[in-house]
């Protein structure tokens, strides 16, 4: 088989590869490039690998910048004009804990192949595009399985965040509803491995979960097998399957935080290491307000996000006009300055706080005198 994906026929990459072949070396893409080539997605990155050790690659391709990104572990960056490239050196593992590899650099396709996490993310294309498919990933690929390499509890113990990648890239690739049923039983038996990752990468994983198309499916099979319950207890399915509905109705984007707050859970902004901005957004969304006021005072996409969680719960379709409203209220601006008013001090601030309150009640039709009054 051979792909024709557009960036087969980028300049910069073709002159990549045509340097390391022209040194003896071979050059391969490999990887999410690959794999959404193959299913007709497009790539927002390009990963190579190569036979050529890093100060291989660096000495053949001396007339590009390059950085160590991850060079102890055999990884470049070259900097193009068609964007960043990385190129790995193959690699087999020697010794894992479940966190981290220590890796020997080899020379073998296969066996390259052979360490990576799922069939899919093993596929491989020359710089004709022809595809090297070592591990039978092109049927996975094609058919939304996401399904281990080899034995599943194996290459779980090389790195138990691929626990949270199976589910990830089930959201992502995986055919809706139909989940790897050996994967899934693998995840389920050595949950208690995720307790060892650090909250950065656990949290970053549901962060790109929870940004798929319709994350439900993968959320309810992390819920099955007991895996949600250790990255964040309390949380569950929720209402998420109806503010997808919605969210595909009403052309939102999707939203991890707006997500989050659909499946609930307990100490998420801890549990998943959320920035300052993410914990208030989701702590604003946990507790709704009304559209206009909540619109007011955060302005309207939050209290769009607020106003569909809220729908969602109640099973409702959210009126054709919500948007708009939710855009009116944010416009508005409270007509009472402080200088409107006789008072200073604590009082002048209570009274203000008070005319604002009877403003925002009365959907923002109080005008200066009447608040002043």
């Amino acid at each position: 088989m051979k792909l024709d994906a557009d960036w087969l026929h980028h300049s910069a990459l073709q002159d990549i590869c045509a340097t390391l072949t022209g040194a003896g070396h071979q050059a391969w893409f490999v990887g999410g490039c690959v794999r959404n080539a193959v299913i007709g997605g497009g790539a927002t990155d390009v990963d190579m690998a190569t036979d050529a050790t890093p100060a291989q690659v660096k000495a053949a391709l001396s007339g590009l910048r390059t950085v160590d990104t991850g060079i102890d572990h055999g990884t470049i960056t070259v900097l193009t004009a068609q964007g960043p490239v990385e190129i790995t050196t193959f690699r087999r593992d020697v010794e894992t804990d479940g966190r981290h590899a220590r890796v020997v650099f080899g020379t073998d396709l296969a066996e390259d192949a052979a360490r990576r996490d799922f069939t899919m993310n093993a596929l491989y294309a020359a710089p004709d595009g022809t595809l090297a498919d070592p591990v039978g990933g092109l049927p996975d690929a094609l058919s939304g399985t996401v399904r281990f390499i080899g034995d599943a509890p194996t290459r779980i113990r090389e790195d138990y965040l691929r626990i949270l990648r199976f589910f990830r890239f089930h959201a992502w690739y995986g055919e809706a509803g139909a989940i790897d049923a050996d994967g899934l039983a693998a995840c389920a038996e050595l949950a208690d491995g995720i307790e060892g990752l650090s909250r950065e990468r656990v949290g970053a994983e549901m962060r790109k979960l929870l940004s798929a198309p319709d994350p439900a499916p993968a959320i309810a099979a992390m819920a099955q097998s007991g895996v949600l319950l250790r990255i964040l207890p309390g949380a569950g399915l929720g209402t998420l399957p109806a503010l997808v509905h919605i969210e595909g109705l009403m052309a939102l984007p999707p939203a991890p935080m707006r997500r989050l707050a659909a499946i609930g859970g307990e100490d998420a902004a801890r549990l998943l290491r959320l920035s300052n901005a993410e914990a208030r957004v989701l702590a604003q969304m946990q507790n709704p307000q009304p559209l206009h006021e909540a619109a007011y005072r955060y302005g309207a996409d939050i209290a769009l996000d607020m106003a569909v969680i809220t729908y969602a719960s109640l099973s409702q379709m959210p009126p054709a006009d919500l948007r708009a409203r939710a855009g009116w209220a944010a416009a508005q601006k409270f007509p009472l300055k402080s200088s409107d008013l006789p008072l200073s001090g604590p009082a002048l601030g209570q009274a203000l706080r008070a005319a604002e309150a009877r403003w925002i009640a009365s959907d923002f039709s109080l005008g200066k005198d009447e608040l002043k009054g």
